[in-house]
């Protein structure tokens, strides 16, 4: 099974493909997505709805196929990825295949049975699709994700949104709350989602060029009870027994919930490209009971807090050379306070009050 050809056409099977592919439109990226199932398509089709394309656009493009199919049960020696510094158990595991025309990566799912064929020129998703939907649209999003690293876009751990194409962005050390600041920061009607988890910036002239990716906010039920907009996400049952937790026990749930945009803000609440204005980085504490501080840094004096910013690329990145990101890569904070030093940074520490960096951004920064 070590023979590239051989695994591309086990995880294609004979499987017959839908008719009519599903077009995106990722900034400057086309994702033209093909499967089996027109269940997943229809679901994807839902899911990346702002994004959808009737015609191909004549942009860049890449091919994705995802097949819906029992779990392959590959006897191949796959390595563990390391996981980022406070994340336990197993999650992904890989293997590299190497040819003279060109080098692969597969990714296997651990907990899902999910398998991932990332090449230059083969990208399939392969295993039980429809149940672990969101695992095909990180797949997705992965292409994307390569294509700005691939062109000058380093990637954040980072929430924003943005103003009049002005953007703001918001990193957080694990559990730290950037998530939920943005969401309470969407119910003022001037701001609009860029993006929850990755973002991805990149000096452009005098400014900083965010772009962010099309994947929706996945937030625990602590950002849910506390946003008005976003309680009738939970069953009223449910709602009531996670109310009755204490607070530090509500805030450590893993257990997360998409918050759909269109749905609850509008359909024309997107920005994909603002020059970012901000940048907050939370380093309050939930143990802190006092004031909460915003003060403006300089990002270059502050590595410490720039590791709140960095991100490792992760198994999924392709270098344009078909080269693949390796594990234990450093990553480099002169690279990142470079950038960020034509933006204004801000570290926010003290007590955690949403309201009050709220208050900050939409009396100070935006009155």
């Amino acid at each position: 099974m070590s023979n590239l050809l051989s695994l591309r056409q086990t995880m294609l099977g004979n499987a017959r493909l839908c008719d009519r592919p599903l077009y995106l439109a990722l900034g400057d990226l086309e994702v033209h997505v093909r499967s089996n199932s027109q269940e997943l398509l229809d679901v994807l089709h839902h899911y990346f709805r702002h994004i959808v394309c009737e015609q191909p656009t004549g942009l860049e493009s890449v091919d994705v196929t995802a097949i819906e199919c029992a779990d392959l049960d590959l006897d191949l020696p796959f390595k563990h990825w390391q996981r980022d510094t406070g994340k336990v158990g197993k999650k992904d595991a890989y293997i590299d295949m190497n040819t003279d025309m060109q080098s692969a990566r597969l990714i296997y799912k651990v907990r899902t049975g999910m398998m991932f064929l990332q090449s230059l020129t083969d990208r399939i998703a392969a295993g039980p699709c429809l149940a672990n939907s969101n695992q095909v649209i990180n797949f997705i999003n992965n292409q994307y994700i390569n294509y700005l690293q691939n062109n000058g876009h380093l990637i954040c751990h980072a929430a924003a949104l943005a103003k009049d194409n002005e953007g703001m962005a918001f990193a957080a050390f694990s559990g730290g709350g950037k998530s939920t600041t943005m969401l309470h920061l969407m119910a003022d009607e001037r701001f609009d989602f860029v993006s929850n988890d990755r973002l991805f910036i990149r000096q452009d002239g005098d400014g900083v060029q965010a772009r962010g990716i099309p994947k929706l906010p996945r937030v625990n039920p602590g950002t849910l009870l506390n946003n008005p907009h976003l309680q009738n996400i939970l069953d009223p049952e449910k709602s009531q027994r996670l109310q009755a937790l204490p607070a530090s026990e509500l805030w450590d749930l893993e257990d997360k919930y998409d918050v759909d945009i269109s749905d609850i803000y509008g359909k024309s609440r997107f920005c994909t490209s603002p020059m970012l204005k901000h940048f907050f980085i939370l380093n309050w504490s939930h143990q802190n009971k006092g004031l909460t501080y915003i003060d403006l840094i300089q990002a270059d004096e502050r590595p410490d807090l720039l590791d709140a910013i960095m991100k490792s690329s992760g198994p999924f990145y392709q270098y344009a050379d078909g080269s693949f990101y390796r594990e234990g890569t450093d990553l480099v904070h002169k690279t990142y306070a470079k950038v960020l030093q034509n933006i204004q940074v801000y570290e926010v520490h003290g007590g955690v009050n949403f309201e009050a960096i709220t208050d900050f951004c939409t009396h100070h920064l935006y009155p």
